[in-house]
């Protein structure tokens, strides 16, 4: 198993080792270098699990947003295809995510009894669970993918890059961010010097982006207080992610100090996001009226649509991605059955927003507050 530096001693584990006089672009240069990126200040999330596709990228970048390939759940060679897809259909300038792998689970017989618990729904279901292992996400492959072919940023989520990679995907020619949800992880992950921070805000839909799989009270931050704590503590540049729904959403964070505003539950319902339909149809059914952070479906946690399965299973343990893996057939078959009430319907705060539109018109849409 890896080993990885993820926060510092609020965490329990050490911080990263910085390195003296080495310096990132802030401020003013900062800022620009990542406007450069693209037309619009945008970002499409990276939204593993099969919602980011090749296709959504392709157009959300042609309508002028920068959008994020989601290295998450794929093997390298997967990732590969799906980069030389993207460069295939003229977009060079895109990212990819990456998640850093975190440790096994110490709860071992916590995670039985869950396991336990969900067995009758496999029954239900017609399907057995998944086994229950940890794995590295193919994180040192991939690693070794975006460094040989670089994409314009690598972001890594779930904990941080060691320094080394950092350096080395900089001198690749790759701008380099990190996912952090509260000031505190903030400040460790300055450490490895990033070229820009995702600050990702209590609203966002999907997996919380934190540092480690860890319960704190204080650990989902609103996106705008959380924005104005780090601006403070930074000149380094910020991507603002979380709630965003609309073009008020943006111009606001532009205002309050993001340099990018990221979004990806505005992007859920467009034709070209791999999303299952029937998660679609959850995002404009009545019958949906709320989201809640959950630990039922992945043993991390993670912003979705209340359903029954988030109903049944409030007190699911931390073994990340243990029970991601054990539940991924009774998901499965749950989306083949039409079954939204046991599927991980993930969603930010911002959902009933949402609109079965063209990539192209969801961009037009949320910049069309911004002044240029």
């Amino acid at each position: 198993m890896p080993t990885v530096a993820v926060a510092g001693s609020i965490w329990g584990v050490p911080k990263p080792r910085s390195a003296e006089n080495e310096e990132v672009a802030t401020g003013a240069a900062g800022v620009a270098r990542l406007r450069a990126l693209s037309a619009t200040p945008l970002v499409v999330s990276p939204m593993a699990g099969g919602p980011s596709t090749v296709e959504l990228v392709v157009a959300a970048s042609r309508a002028g947003a920068f959008a994020f390939l989601a290295g998450g759940y794929k093997s390298a060679d997967q990732l590969c295809a799906e980069t030389a897809a993207v460069r295939g259909a003229g977009v060079d300038t895109f990212g990819v995510n990456l998640f850093v792998p975190g440790a096994a689970t110490d709860a071992p017989d916590e995670l039985e009894a869950y396991l336990a618990s969900l067995r009758p729904l496999g029954d239900a279901l017609g399907t057995e669970l998944g086994a229950a292992e940890w794995d590295d996400d193919d994180y040192h492959a991939k690693l070794a993918l975006v460094l040989a072919e670089p994409p314009a940023v690598v972001s890594f989520t779930f904990g941080l890059p060691d320094l080394e990679a950092v350096r080395a995907l900089r001198r690749a020619g790759s701008l380099v961010m990190v996912t952090v949800t509260t000031p505190e992880e903030a400040d460790v992950a300055l450490g490895v010097l990033p070229d820009a921070l995702c600050l990702q805000g209590a609203e966002a839909g999907a997996h919380r982006g934190s540092l480690a799989n860890a319960d704190r009270p204080d650990a989902d931050r609103p996106l705008r207080a959380l924005l104005a704590s780090v601006r403070r503590r930074t000149l380094v540049p910020l991507v603002a992610a979380g709630g965003v729904a609309g073009p008020d959403d943006v111009a606001d964070l532009l205002a309050r100090g993001a340099t990018l505003v990221q979004a990806g539950t505005a992007f859920l319902r467009c034709p070209e996001c791999g999303a299952q339909p029937v998660a679609k149809d959850a995002l404009a059914d009545p019958a949906f009226t709320a989201t809640a952070v959950t630990r039922a479906f992945s043993g991390r946690r993670a912003r979705a649509l209340v359903n029954a399965m988030v109903r049944e299973h409030p007190d699911a343990p931390a073994a990340y991605p243990e029970i991601n893996n054990a539940t991924l057939p009774l998901r499965a078959a749950a989306a083949r059955a039409g079954d939204s009430g046991h599927m991980s319907l993930y969603a930010g705060t911002g959902f009933r927003s949402t609109e079965a539109q063209p990539a192209a018109e969801v961009v037009a849409r949320l910049v069309s507050g911004w002044s240029g």
